[in-house]
């Protein structure tokens, strides 16, 4: 039976010392939180919660501003509890005490359906996103209460929950319903964790068993509404069937991740194995059908998700940053219920690529969407809908949490990440301590630190990209015995002791399946955890003129003075000679390359310099 057993270690026990992550993640706390307070404030949805909004006022508060305050607010305690500061502390107080204001005397909660359209409340679930704005702030709540130990927000939140919970369910006269999108449901279990409280486990449980079952509620709420039901596509918000009968990843792709988030909570928390089981198979799909090299997913802007199998076009790709950030939500998850390193290595894949690609170094701008090809493509400091730059801030603020974990009997450690991390193993205390230059470096150290020896198994990752990994402890070969993907070594450690891992990480280029049309006939390079692309700020030609012999050989240096440091693959590539080609549109016979520098810089960190042409998969020359 599946159990929540790999309990990750929170990012309050976790001191990075990275210099790859150390420098992203002071921007994110210093500049990224910051400035999504500021536009939230300027954009109306701080003030939002004072529901002084009248007719004719604007802005006017839209349906999901209440999520992206929730999202900043988690993201700023997430800050403080690693990171406290008094001045952050008090814009907190004073906002959750406006917040709690807000709270209407049944404990409803929303600041646009409090004042625009208080007689549209629960009137439309399939896309009002109600319970979608309550489930970030329920996680809000959580992270406030777990950083500073006021209850202020979670009571407040505790009382929506009531609230909901009276309101909806399969007793008469409850309705019968559940969000359009998803998200309260795993809220609703990090608010049973820190309560206690089983009525939110057991109503979290409801939305994801209700989801899918017919009548389906969408049609019977669009028909009352007077709509046609039947124009809506309900693989869409995934209530096209129940979720165990669900085999495949579809519709919109934040929604998904969310719900699959859920599906793996729930399995843990209450040994579901079905459950699990569902997760499994929608994992499946994914990694072999509908994910991008870079950790991306969702295909398609029509529907921010997902389309057929092995759609994957670059140029238009979606990849929209919530979902590779509810991607790392889903794996971490799964991660916790069985320690397979598949789940690790898709949360890094995901990590270093899609979601880092995603801002900019100096942590005020973002992209939305993150393709694989592009022409033009440049971050904005905000969007109309913001759901991306206060989810990532989240993330990073609580991303700690995603490197280590522990059972029983078991020290996990899942992300190669220069840290200090402070646990508990059997009642005694014992620190693990990481050195290392990774990504840019397959070297890692391990030192445990303990006062007393100590016995129990420690997992390494062995990522699923490295071909030839050794493991020393204390400069003695070991071997340790191999578990999913987890080199794992049982001992009586003591104090000082010394774990060296070699994670060799030679370029290699990477193929597309047969069936991945917009990849035919190319490659990509990848070193490590990270996918490389080609920027036109580098080359004389256009990208889309170059190519990559097969044969070509490939290198790397690491430029120090480049975008903060970066390792750099060149190579001898072909371009073709335009001004060769004359003025014909065409013509019998090809065009003549001639020899080019290549420069290859890490996805993550495109976009830094001119705006301009951008490519993954290269041609092979």
């Amino acid at each position: 039976m599946p159990s929540r057993t790999f309990i990750p270690v929170p990012h309050t026990q976790v001191k990075i010392d990275d210099s790859f992550w150390s420098p992203r993640l002071k921007v994110n706390r210093e500049q990224t939180i910051p400035h999504n307070y500021e536009q939230c404030k300027e954009t109306g949805r701080i003030d939002a919660f004072k529901l002084e909004w009248k007719e004719g006022m604007e802005p006017v508060p839209h349906i999901f501003w209440d999520s992206d305050v929730g999202k900043w607010l988690e993201a700023a305690s997430h800050s403080l509890a690693a990171h406290p500061d008094p001045a952050l502390d008090s814009l907190l107080d004073n906002f959750v005490a406006s917040v709690a204001k807000a709270q209407q005397p049944d404990g409803y909660l929303n600041s646009h359906f409090a004042v625009v359209e208080p007689e549209k409340r629960w009137r439309n679930l399939r896309d009002a996103h109600e319970l979608y704005c309550a489930g970030h702030l329920i996680e809000a709540a959580v992270a406030h209460y777990q950083a500073t130990g006021k209850r202020t927000l979670l009571d407040v939140m505790q009382r929506y929950a009531d609230y909901i919970d009276f309101v909806f369910g399969p007793k008469p006269g409850q309705v019968r319903g559940y969000c359009g999108h998803e998200e309260i449901e795993l809220a609703l279990v990090k608010l049973y964790r820190v309560t206690g409280e089983k009525r939110y486990l057991r109503l979290s449980g409801y939305f994801v068993n209700e989801r899918g079952r017919e009548p389906n509620y969408f049609a019977l709420e669009a028909e009352a509404r007077g709509e046609d039901p039947t124009r809506f596509p309900y693989e869409y918000n995934q209530s096209h069937k129940p979720v165990r009968e669900q085999t495949e990843v579809t519709g919109h792709a934040v929604r998904a991740m969310y719900l699959y988030s859920a599906m793996a909570d729930l399995a843990g928390e209450l040994n579901d194995e079905s459950l699990f089981a569902a997760c499994k198979t929608l994992w499946r799909h994914l990694i072999t059908k509908r994910l991008y090299l870079t950790g991306g997913l969702g295909s398609s802007w029509r529907n921010e998700g997902f389309t057929r199998d092995y759609d994957l076009p670059n140029e238009t790709a979606y990849a929209e940053t919530c979902a590779g950030i509810g991607l790392v939500f889903w794996a971490h998850r799964l991660s916790q219920l069985e320690c397979d390193s598949e789940y690790a290595d898709v949360m890094e894949r995901a990590l270093y690529n899609n979601v880092l690609s995603s801002v900019s170094l100096g942590g005020r701008t973002f992209f939305y969407d993150n393709p694989l090809a592009a022409t033009t493509h440049e971050r904005q400091a905000w969007f109309s809908c913001a759901c991306c730059p206060p989810n990532l801030a989240r993330l990073l603020a609580s991303f700690g949490g995603c490197v280590y974990a522990q059972s029983e009997t078991d020290v996990v450690v899942h992300l190669y990440v220069g840290s200090h991390a402070q646990l508990s193993v059997g009642g005694q205390r014992v620190g693990v301590v990481q050195e290392t230059a990774y990504p840019w470096q397959g070297a890692v150290t391990i030192r445990i630190e303990s006062e007393s020896p100590i016995r129990f198994g420690l997992r390494l990752r062995i990522p699923g990209w490295c071909r030839g990994a050794a493991v020393k402890i204390n400069d003695t070969d070991s071997k340790g015995l191999a578990e999913k993907g987890y080199v794992r070594l049982e001992r009586e450690w003591r104090n000082g002791d010394a774990v060296s891992l070699d994670l060799p990480m030679p370029v290699e280029r990477v193929y597309a399946h047969p069936n991945v049309r917009a990849d035919a006939g190319r490659a990509g390079l990848q070193r490590g955890p990270l996918v490389y692309c080609l920027e036109a700020c580098d080359h004389v030609a256009p990208v889309n003129h170059l190519a990559l012999p097969a044969d070509a050989p490939l290198t790397c240096r690491f430029d120090p003075e480049l975008l903060g440091g970066v390792m750099v693959i060149s190579a001898e590539a072909l371009r073709v000679d335009e001004a060769e080609w004359g003025k014909d549109l065409y013509r019998p016979h090809p065009a003549r390359t001639t020899s080019a520098a290549l420069r290859a810089i890490p996805y993550c960190l495109w976009g830094n310099r001119e705006v301009g042409e951008m490519a993954v998969w290269l041609r092979s020359g």
